[in-house]
């Protein structure tokens, strides 16, 4: 297990957050994306599956290469916090307290006629699904595999954003892809859902969470969405607007469906526990005599 190199990875995006002067690995990875896309598309699960084996090929080859090469801890974490967005999805949603129009950043759904409440309600659904794919799961592939596991993972994440969709220029080719982020997604989202729950102290959370978050239609994204919600008494989800359509959807949580600028910063409070809860496992992890 790499656990020196997550810990340090994960202090490093606490103290830096981006480093604006060098182009983000995803940045990369969405070029190429592009490029396939642009020169290589055809509507048929093939073409789809020879992109995403290309690009998963790719970042292995170049993550090994330096993974072989460097053999200095501190500069694959430096390498690795670029795969982690704690500082980044922290003040990302911090920021929609003091400029809620910025939602329109950060989530898919229509945002032009958005209530107050309902742009609260989507910063904090936005925070706990991200909380998954942006830190939870990008831990997890280092601790267990390294940087190599790590942007594998962020990969297999790329790919979904941009073409997993169900749409009928997706539907098939992003179908391979949509199909392993839901598999890589499967542990870390729960695992997210268990830490919200823990955090909080809340039992109804930690019993429930599993309840309403399989009513998602993602697998996975529902559980640590749910987690928040029971934990702050809240109720997320309900119909939501896209591309001028309303999109009919369950409701996670049985909490206030008012939901307050103030339910923001009880969320962003998690943000302490979780990285003092991550530190101290890792440190623990790193000095345990037994693990010698």
């Amino acid at each position: 297990m790499f656990v020196e190199l997550t810990l340090i990875a994960y202090i490093i995006d606490k103290i830096f957050g981006e480093f604006k002067f060098l182009k983000h690995p995803i940045v990369f990875m969405g070029d190429f994306i592009l490029f396939f896309e642009k020169h290589f598309y055809k509507d048929s699960i093939l073409r789809g599956a020879m992109l995403t084996i290309s690009l998963l090929l790719i970042v292995f080859i170049i993550t090994f290469t330096f993974d072989y090469f460097i053999d200095n801890v501190f500069i694959l974490a430096f390498l690795a916090s670029f795969g982690i967005a704690s500082n980044m999805l922290y003040e990302s949603v911090k920021d929609i307290i003091q400029n809620p129009q910025n939602i329109k950043y950060l989530v898919s759904r229509d945002t032009q006629n958005l209530s107050q409440s309902d742009i609260n309600k989507a910063a904090i659904e936005t925070y706990s699904e991200n909380l998954s794919d942006g830190v939870i799961a990008p831990l997890f592939y280092l601790l267990m595999f390294g940087i190599v596991g790590l942007f594998i993972y962020k990969a297999i994440n790329t790919l979904d954003s941009m073409v997993g969709y169900r749409n009928p220029r997706y539907e098939k080719f992003g179908k391979i892809s949509a199909i392993l982020d839901d598999i890589v997604n499967y542990i870390p989202s729960r695992i997210t859902a268990i830490i919200i729950s823990t955090l909080f102290l809340s039992k109804k959370a930690l019993l429930h969470f599993s309840k309403y978050g399989k009513l998602h239609e993602s697998p996975n994204a529902g559980y640590p969405i749910s987690a928040m919600a029971l934990s702050l008494g809240l109720k997320l989800g309900g119909d939501t607007s896209y591309f001028g359509v309303i999109k009919h959807k369950p409701y996670f949580g049985d909490g206030k469906k008012i939901i307050e600028t103030s339910d923001i910063k009880k969320s962003l409070d998690f943000q302490i526990r979780l990285d003092i809860f991550l530190m101290f496992i890792l440190l623990v992890c790193i000095f345990n005599p037994f693990s010698q």
